[in-house]
C-alpha cells in the first residue's frame, strides 16, 4: 500500500511540474471490504471441473489518480489500481490437473484502469459529466493444493495469465450546494457474445476546506464488479461478482 500512494504522490509532483496548466488534480486510496460470489468451470468434452466461490469477505486495497487540464483536444487522464481475491473449492479434472477430492483454490487480481476520457460537462448547475474509453489490464494467479498432476510429483498447482480488455466509461457527480458534500457515480462496461465484464460504484464524499491548497477528503461507498466470460471457442468459463463496501481519504489540489 506504501509503495502505491508513493508512486501516486510522485505522479502528482510530475504532473504539477510538467504544467502550471491543470485544472485540477485528485488522488484517493483506501480499502474495499469485497465479498466474491460465482463459478471458474472447465469441459473438454471429456473431462470437466468446477471451482465455486466460498464467499469469502475480502478487505482489498485500491487507489486512484485524477488529472483534468484545460486543453479541450486532449483528453484527460483517470488511473487507477485494485485487487481482489476469492478463494474457493475445486472438484473435478481440469486441462493441467486432477482433483482426487476437493481442493482449496485460490484466485488473485490486480487490475490497472488507464481510462482517457473527455470532459463533457465541468460542474455545469453543479453537475460534471465525463465520457471516455478504459484500458482495463488485470494480471490473474490462480493456485489450487492438493491435486495430482500428470507427470509430476506436485501437489499444488499454480498458473498466472494477464488480459488486457478496452471498456466504456461514464462518470456522474452532483455537488450538493452550500454543502461539502458530492455525490458520484461511474461504470466501465463491455460486451461481447455471452461475455460481459462491468464495474461499477456508486458513493458520496466531504471536503474538508480549511486548507487553501490542498483539500482533504473522505469517501464512502459501495461497488459492483462482474466477470462473466462464456466463449464456445474456450473450454474454461468464468463468472465472478465482487461487490461490497469501500472507504477511502481523498486529495483535491
Amino acid at each position: 500500500m506504501k509503495k502505491i500512494l508513493s508512486t501516486l504522490a510522485c505522479g502528482i509532483v510530475l504532473a504539477t511540474t510538467a504544467s502550471a496548466d491543470f485544472a485540477r488534480v485528485e488522488m484517493g486510496a483506501g480499502a474495499w471490504m469485497q465479498k466474491p460470489s460465482g463459478e471458474i468451470s472447465y469441459t473438454d468434452g471429456v473431462s470437466s471441473g468446477s471451482d465455486k466461490s466460498l464467499e469469502k469477505e475480502e478487505t482489498q486495497n485500491y487507489a486512484w489518480l485524477l488529472i483534468k487540464h484545460p486543453v479541450p483536444i486532449i483528453p484527460n487522464l483517470r488511473v487507477e489500481y485494485v485487487s481482489l481475491k476469492n478463494t474457493g473449492e475445486a472438484t473435478g479434472t481440469f486441462k493441467n490437473f486432477t482433483i482426487p477430492a476437493t481442493s482449496a483454490t485460490s484466485l488473485e487480481m490486480t487490475q490497472f484502469d488507464i481510462i482517457p476520457y473527455y470532459n463533457i460537462l465541468d460542474n455545469t448547475f453543479w453537475i460534471t459529466l465525463d465520457l471516455g474509453v478504459d484500458l482495463k489490464v488485470m494480471n490473474m494467479s490462480y493456485t489450487a493444493d492438493g491435486v495430482t498432476i500428470p507427470g509430476s510429483t506436485d501437489t499444488s498447482y499454480s498458473d498466472t495469465t494477464s488480459i488486457a480488455l478496452p471498456m466504456l466509461y461514464a462518470r456522474v457527480r452532483t455537488e450538493i450546494p452550500v454543502t461539502n458534500i458530492g455525490v458520484e457515480a461511474d461504470v466501465k462496461y463491455v460486451t461481447s457474445g455471452s461475455s460481459t465484464i462491468y464495474d461499477a460504484r456508486a458513493k458520496v464524499d466531504y471536503t474538508l476546506d480549511f486548507f487553501p491548497v490542498i483539500q482533504p477528503a473522505l469517501e464512502l461507498g459501495y461497488r459492483v464488479q462482474k466477470i462473466k466470460i462464456d466463449e464456445d471457442s474456450v473450454d474454461a468459463k468464468m463468472d465472478l461478482d465482487f461487490s461490497g463496501v469501500y472507504a477511502g481519504l481523498m486529495l483535491r489540489f
